[in-house]
């Protein structure tokens, strides 16, 4: 029987050795070559793909067997290495020089890496990688300037173990600013690097203050409550026994409401305990911002405003001492408002709490509830179906009614005042009016108003004989004050244009408005006894005759009373212009622009029939001088002529100036202005036409808004810090700029000063002038420099208001500060930071000077 030859080759069964889990993806843009041992080598732009796992270098050397990597860069012809290795495990890319990787064990060997965990980068000479992505370093750094080869600020680490996107620990580790080891070193250290929302503690700052002695302020706990809603709690304390406890939240619900809540609580203690200037003050501070948004509710709203704290609070806190705008604002004011539209009956209902503080005087004004009702205009005569109007389908009526409930108190005895104090009322006005059309062109609109009050309580006053003072009684019950009057207003428009004599050539016209209008307006007499709105008592005088004093039970009411006494009838006369020039446009071919001369100029008098009596004469001007400024000035000129009484005293006779051949007698004016100067005031109005023609010559077709100081990342091998782009003149220089802004406000009044003697040949009293100057702006030294200042100068005092100077110096990775005040509370302070939020608290340095004896309170 044949039979088959056995082959000498016997078959191996032995099973292979899987060392990897997953195939190895490789590819190279220059070429791949394979050598002896089973290695591949990957030039230009290599690349190995494992799992998730990705290698990128300019040279991969992968040995196929033992399933490890070997990366490096390659130098150019100027000696720059290129292509270094960046290894990305996941979503941590880290990068190196070189390095060594096992596919299988996932370990490896780094040098010169960089990884960038949180806001800083971690950098080392030697690291090894382990199996759950854990590098193990040594000679590392720690930073967040993000020039990671020369940073301009590092934590030199001895040794140190980093988790990605958890934390780093290390050994003992030193500061090194500009390459300069500093004599600041920590035994071992510890940096999260959560990119969750997480709790964390605060670090406080540290100071000296004169009258309160050592400190630690700002220091505390942030608590990360929810995505919507965080907690920070801050603390100080002095050496002689001063505290203070605050809690800020910050609360987000997006679509909804978003807002702001802070409570600060102060002891302050002043001197030595048991001796006489010891003194110990007890403050507070409650601030709440709150904003409803748009699209949560069409027809409700909601709002705060809150800003209360007791008068001596801010004499007592640190940060309103250092901080002008508290400094100088001796009004706070607090509101908090709700509101509610009824569309479908044109129904508003609105009500706000507000609360104004005077921190001089400790004067406070609350008033809870302020509440306004009001119903949108109706026409009760109007047809549902009408072909036109009939003059009674013209009479239209509205409605509003308010109520309120208030205190004037100081701010100690707020919640000692009773209830009984407060002053309330409830108030409602009902306009009734039409307007009609007399020969096409005159306006006609009579009207109706009524106004009704409504008071829980009346003060009926006395003369005791025996005390010789006047007795007050209050006699609770509800009041009805009520009083109306009639009104009948026409006006019309008169237009009138012209060519200017002198520029007939030019398409230019001039147009001019006049408005004249014309009112009268009747009140009956509401102080007769019927009404019951005045009252009288008797009381004998030092000479012993008896007299009668007139007084309402409604004095100081919310809402007031009718306070014309006898019939009322005045017709008001106002005549305003508005002149404007149209010119033909130099840009437009087809079209024309505006100018406004003169934007308003009116002037009102009015004359009392029943008193035959003149009332003063108001002017107004406005200019618009240029696109975003107006001007605007009020006077006053008084009718009637001064003249001695009996007694010797001036006072105003019945014989007008008009009578004596003058226009009147000027009362006074105050106004203010401001203005802003900055590089491109004077461009605009001198060298517009030389900068067009620059841009024209050398084809600039950039914007003009470019910021010069725009700044790249050099690559030359040094890795430099980054440096600036210079900008070239049209004469191919460096050009030159300095960006700076001043805005300046000038306030001023002018008054008859009646503390004076007046002239007696002319009865006019001297004018006195109060103006002041503030002043403040901004001075850009250069692309890292800024200094902002901000001044007064009271004319009358004839000295320097509350000054401030503050200047910083951008240092790339670092922020340092410098702050003047001088007047009250001439200090100084001094501040270094890092720009990192995670170690702004805690790498820094303040200086503060003390500023408790230059304090002057009233």
């Amino acid at each position: 029987m044949d039979t088959l030859a056995v082959d000498t080759l016997a078959k191996d069964t032995t099973p292979k050795k899987q060392p990897i889990d997953a195939p190895v993806i490789y590819e190279a843009s220059d070429s791949i070559v394979f050598t002896k041992g089973g290695f591949a080598h990957l030039f230009g732009n290599g690349k190995v793909n494992y799992q998730n796992i990705e290698l990128t270098s300019a040279l991969i050397t992968m040995n196929m067997d033992s399933s490890t990597v070997y990366a490096r860069g390659v130098a150019d012809t100027t000696g720059v290495e290129q292509g270094t290795p960046v290894f990305k495990d996941g979503e941590t890319p880290y990068e190196s020089k070189t390095m060594r990787y096992n596919f299988k064990t996932k370990k490896g060997f780094i040098n010169s890496i960089v990884t960038q965990q949180g806001e800083g980068y971690v950098t080392s000479e030697d690291a090894k990688k382990g199996p759950n992505d854990d590098i193990y370093m040594r000679h590392g750094k720690y930073t967040t300037c993000d020039n990671q080869e020369h940073p301009h600020f590092y934590l030199k680490l001895s040794m140190a173990k980093v988790r990605p996107k958890k934390d780093v620990v290390f050994g003992p580790a030193q500061l090194v600013v500009e390459d300069v080891p500093l004599p600041l070193a920590i035994p071992f250290g510890f940096f999260p690097f959560s990119s969750s929302y997480s709790s964390g503690f605060i670090m406080p700052t540290y100071g000296d203050e004169m009258s309160r002695g050592f400190y630690l302020r700002d220091g505390g706990y942030y608590f990360a409550i929810s995505d919507q809603m965080d907690l920070k709690v801050l603390g100080e304390i002095f050496t002689k026994g001063s505290w203070g406890l605050s809690a800020a939240s910050t609360y987000n619900k997006r679509y909804k409401y978003s807002g702001y809540f802070n409570a600060s609580y102060l002891v302050t203690k002043l001197g030595e305990k048991n001796m006489p200037d010891y003194s110990v003050s007890k403050d507070f501070r409650i601030q709440w911002s709150h904003r409803q948004d748009a699209k949560a509710n069409p027809n409700s709203t909601f709002s705060a405003s809150v800003n209360f704290s007791t008068s001596s609070y801010d004499r007592s806190s640190l940060n309103s001492i250092y901080n002008a705008n508290s400094y100088s604002n001796n009004t706070k004011a607090s509101s908090v408002s709700y509101s509610r539209t009824f569309p479908e009956i044109g129904l508003n209902i609105s009500s706000t709490f507000n609360i104004t503080q005077n921190t001089r005087d400790s004067s406070l004004t609350m008033t809870l509830p302020d509440l306004n009702i009001s119903l949108n205009r109706i026409y009760p005569f109007k047809r549902k179906n009408s072909m036109g109007d009939r003059w009674y389908e013209k009479i239209s009526l509205q409605y509003t009614g308010s109520l309120t409930n208030s205190v004037n108190t100081k701010d100690n005895l707020l919640f000692k005042t009773p209830l009984s104090k407060w002053d309330n009322g409830m108030k409602h006005y009902i306009p009734v009016q039409a307007t009609f059309n007399l020969f096409k062109y005159i306006n006609i609109t009579p009207s109706f108003n009524y106004t009704e009050r409504w008071y829980l309580r009346k003060v009926k006053q006395s003369y005791d004989q025996d005390t010789r003072e006047v007795v007050r009684d209050t006699i609770n019950g509800f009041n009805r004050v009520y009083d109306y009057n009639l009104s009948l207003s026409m006006n019309t428009k008169l237009y009138g244009m012209y060519k200017p004599l002198f520029m007939k050539k030019k398409e230019i016209q001039i147009r001019h408005v006049i408005t004249p209008s014309v009112s009268y307006a009747y009140t009956p007499d509401f102080s007769k006894a019927k009404f019951g709105y005045y009252d009288s008592y008797t009381y004998t005088d030092e000479n012993g005759e008896v007299r009668m004093q007139e007084y309402s039970p409604y004095e100081g009411a919310a809402y007031s009373y009718p306070t014309m006494k006898g019939v009322s009838q005045n017709i008001s006369f106002s005549l305003d212009n508005n002149i404007e020039m149209k010119m033909k446009s130099d840009k437009d071919t087809t079209g024309y622009k505006k100018i406004s001369l003169i934007d308003q100029l009116s002037g009102s008098l009015s004359y009392d029939i029943a008193r035959k009596r003149w009332s003063d004469l108001s002017m107004n001007v406005r200019l618009k001088l240029t696109k975003n400024y107006t001007f605007n000035m009020n006077a006053s000129f008084a009718t009637y002529a001064y003249k001695f009484d009996e007694n010797g005293n001036v006072v105003e006779s019945d014989r007008t100036e008009w009578s004596y051949g003058r226009f009147g007698r000027f009362q006074g004016y105050s106004g203010s202005f401001s203005y802003t100067l900055n590089n491109d005031t004077f461009k605009k109005l001198f060298g517009k036409g030389e900068e067009e023609k620059d841009k024209k010559k050398n084809g600039d077709e950039e914007d003009e808004d470019e910021e010069e100081d725009t700044e790249e990342k050099t690559n030359n091998g040094s890795n430099m810090r980054k440096t600036e782009q210079a900008t070239l003149d049209p004469d191919g220089y460096l050009a030159f700029k300095l960006p700076w802004s001043v805005s300046l406000s000038y306030s001023y009044s002018i008054r008859e000063d009646r503390s004076k003697q007046i002239n007696i040949k002319t009865m006019r009293y001297p004018y006195s002038l109060t103006h002041s100057l503030n002043v403040s702006g901004n001075l850009k030294l250069g692309s890292r420099w800024n200094m902002t200042y901000a001044t007064g100068y009271d004319f009358t005092q004839k000295e320097l208001s509350y000054t401030t100077m503050n200047i910083t110096r951008d240092l790339h990775c670092f922020t340092m500060s410098c702050g003047l005040i001088f007047g009250p509370y001439t200090s100084y302070n001094f501040s270094i930071r890092a720009n990192s939020n995670m170690l702004t608290d805690a790498l820094k340095w303040d200086q503060r000077s003390n500023s408790s004896e230059a304090v002057t309170w009233y």
